[in-house]
């Protein structure tokens, strides 16, 4: 299964946008936009109503502030690098998952690598036991947020006691001149079976197709991006069925739902190592209206997405192999980035004369 693993994780998921940027005579405009779970971007503060104690100096972890600075240089790193050989930048709407605290974020976009970017941080508390959040960065020369807001996942478990998870994440905004939604996800976890966690995640994804459905309320042709850590592959009933995100890019209405991942995922593709399994848990989802018509780019729309894997982020060696390069393992620090690979698309828009 390893020697599978290394195999599949050497794959370069390669990106293309030789004819973009310029062809015909035509030149065209390139924005990154992407996600990644960030693996436990914690403080090094406790917070007494959290379980955040493990990531604390005196905690399980050694959670220092010199490996609280090293992580966010190493994360800084991998965010600067992504999209950036096609679109000359970092992506210009990065969405995150398990983060603390949007103080980590700020710390995170101050960065040296980061800082002249000037990104711009939306993110709630949520109710989550860990203390884990989703937010989104954006670089404030590209997207102007026009409204947000978080939807609270209400779930039960089978002793009827409240489940605790991370809110969904829903910014509206202007990229460039363009109104676009994003909606930032961290479904519940496989904890307990694949099986038996199921139906949290279904519901997870009923709140995600609710929050569509109300954009669409207020406007037919949104331009939607769903992206997130679903802890589900694209063929999974949550995001296959209850979402809808299809595989094919010939879709019938501008409101279906496009999983480029999805592909990807069938031909062996992944984004994370989990219990030996290939999983593709990150992905970026969009609406039918981002899918231009023909070879038309007159406004933004899809042309490729891809799995930012270079191989400083993978495991070369060790038990975990092939594995993405972790930051912590058995409560020691790594020297590592996360446990889950980026994912990102590309849009492009042709530029007029």
């Amino acid at each position: 299964m390893r020697n599978k693993f290394l195999f599949i994780y050497v794959i370069t998921c390669l990106i293309s946008l030789q004819g973009f940027g310029q062809k015909n005579g035509k030149k065209y405009t390139i924005r990154t936009v992407a996600f990644y779970n960030l693996e436990n971007l914690f403080d090094t503060i406790n917070n007494p109503t959290t379980y955040d104690d493990d990531r604390t100096p005196t905690g399980k972890d050694h959670y220092t502030s010199k490996v609280y600075w090293d992580k966010i240089d190493k994360l800084s790193k991998v965010i600067s690098e992504i999209g950036r050989e096609k679109a000359k930048n970092s992506p210009v709407l990065l969405g995150v998952a398990e983060i603390e605290n949007k103080e980590v974020l700020e710390d995170l976009a101050n960065s040296k690598r980061l800082k002249r970017k000037n990104y711009g941080v939306i993110h709630f508390d949520s109710p989550d036991r860990r203390g884990v959040d989703v937010a989104l960065l954006y670089q404030k020369k590209y997207f102007s947020p026009v409204d947000y807001k978080n939807y609270e996942l209400k779930l039960w478990g089978d002793d009827g006691r409240r489940i605790y998870t991370r809110d969904q994440l829903l910014v509206k905004g202007y990229l460039d001149d363009e109104l676009v939604y994003v909606i930032v996800n961290h479904w519940p976890s496989r904890r307990g079976g694949e099986k038996r966690s199921s139906p949290l995640r279904e519901k997870a994804a009923a709140l995600t197709k609710k929050i569509i459905d109300e954009i669409y309320e207020d406007e037919e042709d949104a331009k939607i991006m769903i992206m997130g850590d679903f802890n589900d592959d694209p063929n999974n009933k949550s995001i296959k069925n209850v979402l809808g995100a299809q595989k094919s890019k010939k879709v019938d209405d501008e409101e279906d739902l496009y999983n480029p991942f999805y592909k990807m995922y069938e031909q062996g593709m992944s984004t994370l190592g989990y219990r030996d399994n290939i999983n593709l848990f990150d992905q970026i989802i969009i609406s039918g209206s981002l899918i231009p018509e023909g070879k038309d780019f007159d406004d933004y729309s899809f042309y490729k997405a891809g799995i930012f894997n270079p191989s400083y982020l993978t495991n070369s060696k060790g038990r975990y192999k092939g594995y993405p390069f972790r930051s912590y393992s058995f409560n020691n620090y790594t020297g590592g980035y996360s446990d889950h690979y980026p994912v990102y698309v590309y849009l492009i828009k042709e530029i007029e004369d």
